[in-house]
Parts: structure tokens; sequence; C-alpha cells
């Protein structure tokens, strides 16, 4: 009955006296709907309902206007009285309206998805760790002790952005569409199912906008944003979070827009003061550093070398010519040839612990063991005899070369 009596005060808006009379007869011909009654008690009841809204005073123009029966002023104090009332609007007090579900399960199935989104929002933070769980063991225990709190600060700014979403922005954008759309004449019977989408969306949104100082915090810790980037480039940010307020948010009014874009703007600028806070900290903490480095090197003794590292620092000259190894440091714009015949200067024993040998020799060298004077002389007297053997066959083949090359002569 609720229901055509909506219609019909649709309907009749425009009508004559005559014209409503013919209509309700028209249609309630019996009277046994008693349709005109209550199509009265719909006018009524809106009119209450928008003067309520503007300044509380619906009631009172209920109990007082002369025209309303007795009956009729009965029925509408109940309604005005009830948390859920039977028209598609949201009032100023919050109070949420009877709205039409088109499914038998639909009910139903909205119980249980409210009930999803109420356990997702409420283990935010268990969701969190157990997704971290992957990330903590490669974390070094100071970026293990910052990321406790870094997750609080995320799950309460995302828990405000879903309660500051849900009482003041999403009352406030229902009643814009609402009064918009009767303005344009337009009846608001709205379906329960895309009311709770739109508003699980909504709370969704700006609870993942507030976790916008998360972010930048994050970022200006790892060095990737500063102080001075974020404020030479505010108006850049500004722009891109209005342009991103307009992508994510679900309707494209401009009303909703502002609801989102400001209080992000607000958290940017927030984000700006605290880096400028962290970087002072971390200046702080330099200076304290450096004058306790400073107060140690003070109370250190004096270092005093002994006699035996002063000797070893006056005999320890290096064992390669520095010109040949560092040619640009002397004026020498290339390497100089290899020498094949070493300087006498090199392989000194009490600096490298190294002989200078022939290749006969080398096979005496090792770690344990270095030949003796007299052992030295053996190689000499044997080096002599070979050189004489050498020269004596040398001699010999020259000799036979002179007679071959006089026989051939002949």
């Amino acid at each position: 009955t609720w229901e055509l009596a909506k219609k019909a005060a649709r309907d009749v808006q425009s009508f004559t006296p005559t014209q409503k009379q013919y209509y309700f007869n028209h249609v309630d011909p019996d009277e046994k709907l008693n349709l005109q009654f209550h199509t009265e008690t719909v006018r009524y009841y809106r009119a209450a309902i928008d003067m309520e809204n503007s300044d509380g005073s619906g009631v009172d123009f209920i109990k007082d206007f002369p025209e309303i029966s007795e009956q009729m002023r009965d029925q509408l104090l109940a309604l005005l009285e009830k948390d859920k009332r039977p028209d598609a609007a949201v009032d100023s007090r919050g109070k949420l309206v009877l709205m039409q579900a088109l499914n038998p399960t639909e009910g139903f199935m909205l119980s249980i998805k409210l009930s999803l989104f109420a356990g997702i929002v409420l283990s935010f933070p268990l969701l969190l760790f157990f997704i971290l769980q992957f990330i903590l063991p490669g974390l070094k225990k100071n970026e293990k002790r910052a990321l406790w709190p870094a997750m609080a600060i995320g799950f309460g700014l995302f828990l405000a952005g879903v309660l500051f979403s849900y009482f003041f922005v999403l009352p406030k954008v229902l009643d814009f569409f609402y009064t918009y759309s009767q303005e344009m004449g337009v009846t608001n019977e709205w379906r329960i199912g895309y009311y709770i989408s739109f508003a699980t969306q909504f709370t969704l949104i700006f609870g993942l906008a507030f976790e916008l100082p998360v972010v930048v915090m994050t970022m200006v810790k790892l060095g990737i944003l500063n102080y001075e980037i974020m404020r030479s480039t505010r108006s850049y940010a500004i722009l891109a979070i209005v342009v991103i307020a307009a992508l994510i948010t679900p309707t494209p009014d401009v009303a909703t827009l502002a609801f989102l874009a400001v209080p992000m703007i607000i958290l940017y600028e927030i984000c700006i003061w605290l880096s400028y806070f962290y970087k002072k900290k971390e200046r702080e903490e330099e200076l304290r550093e450096q004058e306790e480095l400073k107060k140690k090197l003070a109370a250190a003794p004096a270092y005093t070398a002994s006699r035996e590292e002063e000797f070893d620092e006056t005999f320890d000259e290096p064992d390669h010519d520095d010109d040949y190894y560092y040619p640009e440091t002397h004026g020498l714009e290339e390497y100089p040839e290899e020498q094949d015949v070493h300087s006498e200067d090199e392989g000194d024993e009490a600096d490298t612990g190294t002989y200078d040998f022939d290749d006969e020799e080398l096979e005496y060298e090792h770690d344990d063991y270095r030949p003796s004077d007299d052992d030295l002389s053996d190689q000499d007297d044997a080096d002599k005899e070979t050189n004489a053997d050498t020269e004596t066959d040398q001699e010999d083949e020259k000799k036979t070369d002179d007679s071959d090359s006089k026989d051939s002569s002949k």
C-alpha cells in the first residue's frame, strides 16, 4: 500500500482537486485500499522529513498542522520515530531507509558480504603480518624494529579512513545524490545490493588513501624522497593527488572528489613536515656521533713506535723502480723497456727474503733450504768445467769446418 501511495503521490502532484478525485475513483473505485488517505499521508510525511532535516521541526509540523486527521497524525508520528523509514532517503541524523531487494537471497548474501568486509577491516594487521612473514627473514634487526610501529600506524590510518568515510563523507554524498535526483524529478528507489557495494567500495578507497603517510615515510627512510624534493614538487604532488582521487572515486561528481582529495593533500603536507623533522633528527645524530668520536680520539694515549719498528720503517725500501711502475709520476709517457739484466740492488735478502740466482741455481731455492758457501763454490767450479768443455767442443767444430772447406776448394 505504501508503494502504491508513493506512486499515486507522484502521479497527482500537479493535478487539480477534480483531477485528483477522478484519479482515485479510477485506481481505487471501491476504496478498499483507502489509497487517497495513504497518498495524503505520504505527502505530509515527506514534508515533515524535509522540515526535520532542515531545522528539526518535522514533529511539531505533524502535531500542529490542522488539516491532518488524528488517525493520520498517529501514523505519521509512528513513522518519524522509527530508525528505518519507508522511503529511499538518508536524513541528517544518519538513519538508514528501507530499500528494495529484488532477489529472494539478496538480503542473506548481503549479510555475508558485509561480514566478510568487516572481517577484512578488523583483521588487517594480522593479514599484513602474515604477508610480511616472507620478508622478515631478509630484514635487519633495526629494520624489523621499525616495521612494527609502521604496521600499527598503517592500521590506525586505515581504520581512521574507513570511519571518516562511513560516518562523515558517505552520508553527505548519499544526501547529495538523493536531493539532486529529487530536483530532477527522479524517484529515489535504491536497491540494497547497489547501496552496499557502493558504500563498501567508498569506505575501502578512503581507508587505502589514508595509507599515504606510511608509503611516503617509507620512501623517505629508504632515501628515495627527502624534505627538499617533497617541498619543491608540492604543486605536482597536489595535481597528482587530484588526478588519482578522480580515478579511484566510484562517482564522477566533484563533491566526492573533494572529500577524498582534500584529506590526502592534508596528509601529504603532514608528510613534508615529518620528513623535515626526520632529517633534522638524522643531522643531530650525525653531529653527536662526530662529537663522541672526537672525544674518544682526544682521550686515547699517544702512539710511540718501538726501536725495532723504527728500524723496519727506515730500511723498508721498495723492491722495484718507481719510474718503471709509475711513469706518469716522473714525466714519462711510456713504460721503459724491460731490462733483461737485473740490477745489483734487486734480491735484497733482508728485504724480500729471495736470492738472485741463475737458472741452474734456482733448483736449490725453496722454503726450507738455502745453499751454503761451500755449495756455491762447488757449483762455480762445476760451471767453469762445463764452460771449458763447451769451448773445447766449439774449437773442435771450428777445425772440422776449416778442413771441410779446404777439401772442397781442392
